[in-house]
């Protein structure tokens, strides 16, 4: 099982958001605010490469139209961030989860060292947007050319609009901007698209099989764990980068046993006080095996309530523990998760 980790308080998820909110997204289209990220900014000569010395992802050789998932590990190979790096200009920009930004950005700055290279954390002069479902003809307002597929980066005078991967069938783009302007446009598009919780947008990414490093997993987990080699944030002909022996050592040295599922939860609590705190689903829970119910099998890596009740985690967990048997929230008498094809294929164990 994973390293022991400090306690983690039971933060609530998000109340969960109307049905009509779920519904603007798979039937029409809509946006959201989305404040549960930060921006750090690297610019400077030798901005590209000291982030390729750091990242799980080649940087270097990251071009003005495109976008890479990448992750930053402690030296024994830990996940401390998950991130998407693109060129913004001359500088290139890490969307993070908002709570690590601050860790992030101290970190990331004090190996610069002689690097011409300076990061900063420019998370209150931005604003970051997600769009999904119908929102080209929106969009097309706002940028001359839209992203002709996935991780592919436009550029316009309203910022950086970049498309992700879909999920549940519908498109999906982010768009960071200078956060003036931005809320300047808010207003005009709330005329033609729905505007929604942007815990709709964590549950998109659940349903993309994209896992999110947060406070509650800070430090657990090797890369492939949770599928980053699987969905291409981890470049293994790169050059070093912190924990990078420990992440090829785990890529080649054969069998990788844990890997990361999607999976419903009908009966979880949401973080409400009626609950027990292990009864909520939420990041850094650990699971049990109803066969080995002495020691956990996995833990949550992100959460988010669902569109038909209940709550949809991406979790992380032992590939034998799904072969038989039943995965409980929290105790080996807790919810029962129930689980769900992800988007992509995952390679074959063994």
């Amino acid at each position: 099982m994973n390293e022991p980790k400090a306690s983690v308080s039971p933060a609530a998820l998000p109340s969960s958001p109307a049905a009509a909110e779920f519904d603007a997204v798979l039937s029409r289209g809509a946006f959201m605010a989305l404040d549960q990220f930060g921006v750090i900014e690297a610019a400077g000569d030798d901005a590209a490469t000291f982030l390729h010395g750091q990242l799980t992802n080649d940087v270097q050789h990251l071009d003005a139209a495109s976008a890479r998932l990448a992750g930053y590990c402690s030296p024994k190979g830990r996940l401390l961030a998950s991130m998407l790096v693109w060129r913004a200009a001359d500088a290139v920009r890490l969307l993070v989860s908002k709570e690590l930004t601050a860790s992030v950005h101290k970190r990331l700055s004090m190996f610069v060292l002689r690097a011409k290279a300076k990061l900063t954390d420019v998370s209150d002069a931005v604003a970051v947007v997600g769009f999904a479902g119908d929102v080209r003809a929106a969009l097309s307002r706002l940028f001359d050319a839209l992203p002709d597929g996935v991780h592919v980066h436009v550029a316009g005078p309203a910022g950086s609009l970049l498309r992700v991967p879909d999920a549940q069938g519908r498109p999906r783009y982010l768009w960071i901007g200078p956060k003036a302007l931005v809320e300047e446009h808010l207003a005009a598009l709330e005329a033609e698209l729905a505007r929604v919780s942007p815990s709709v947008w964590d549950w998109l990414d659940i349903h993309a099989g994209e896992p999110r490093i947060t406070q509650g997993v800070l430090d657990q987990f090797v890369p492939q764990m949770i599928n980053f080699d699987v969905i291409g944030a981890v470049n293994f002909r790169k050059g070093c980068y912190p924990g990078q022996e420990v992440v090829a050592r785990s890529q080649y040295r054969g069998t990788i046993k844990r890997r990361t599922a999607l999976a419903h939860i009908a009966d979880a609590a949401s973080g409400s006080a009626d609950h027990a705190p292990d009864s909520t689903a939420r990041p850094g829970i650990e699971l049990f095996h109803s066969e080995d119910p002495g020691q956990p099998c996995g833990m949550v890596v992100n959460a988010a309530p669902a569109a038909n009740g209940g709550v949809d985690v991406l979790a992380e967990i032992k590939l034998l523990a799904l072969e038989g048997g039943s995965v409980h929230l929290g105790a080996a008498d807790g919810p029962v998760l129930v689980f769900q094809p992800l988007p992509y294929a995952l390679p074959s164990e063994g």
